[in-house]
């Protein structure tokens, strides 16, 4: 009966403790995790800046055309203004970027290996008229919603295509509906 008792203070006590507030430091000094130089900088953004320096990536783009194409498609870096201007304004677009910088830093590195090889692809994707990307959001949701009538679901493999179906046509949807807003408010 005494263990009961003892058990039960125990209980009650950790659990008020739980709702007890605790102290919040406010600290304007970097977090743990991330590294920092004698001076502040973050050494995994300096080792990023370095590796698009050593490989040249700003002199790939220039000689890709891609600006070029873009311009002659009618997008220009003072279009793009504005809506920097709209993210910068926008304070939980920057609360989220904030967030996620910690995460897409060791993503960084590979995306500048692979921009080389993405620029012949995304000079020729700038060129696509809002209008396509529209149409191909609509067939994509169209054919993710014919393979999920169109396959009966009677075994796991017609489940698992349905889904891979939906998967990567609900992606195309949004990937395309995303791409047409932007390029018509570029463009406009």
């Amino acid at each position: 009966m005494v263990n009961a008792k003892i058990f039960i203070g125990a209980l009650v006590a950790s659990s008020a403790s739980a709702f007890a507030p605790v102290p919040v430091s406010r600290s304007a000094v970097a977090p743990l995790n991330a590294r920092v130089d004698a001076i502040g900088n973050n050494i995994a953004v300096q080792n990023l800046l370095i590796q698009v320096e050593e490989t040249k990536l700003l002199s790939k783009i220039a000689q890709s055309g891609l600006l070029s194409k873009a311009q002659a498609s009618g997008v220009t870096l003072t279009q793009l203004e504005p809506l920097i201007k709209l993210a910068a304004s926008n304070k939980d677009a920057m609360i989220i970027l904030e967030a996620a910088a910690p995460e897409a830093l060791p993503i960084l590195p590979k995306i500048v290996d692979l921009t080389p090889a993405a620029l012949p692809l995304l000079a020729a994707a700038i060129q696509i008229p809002p209008v396509a990307l529209q149409g191909a959001a609509v067939v994509s949701l169209a054919a993710a919603a014919a393979g999920v009538f169109v396959i009966p679901d009677d075994t796991t493999v017609q489940v698992a295509a349905q889904t891979l179906l939906v998967g990567v046509g609900g992606v195309a949807a949004a990937a395309s509906a995303v791409g047409s807003v932007v390029l018509s408010k570029i463009k406009a």
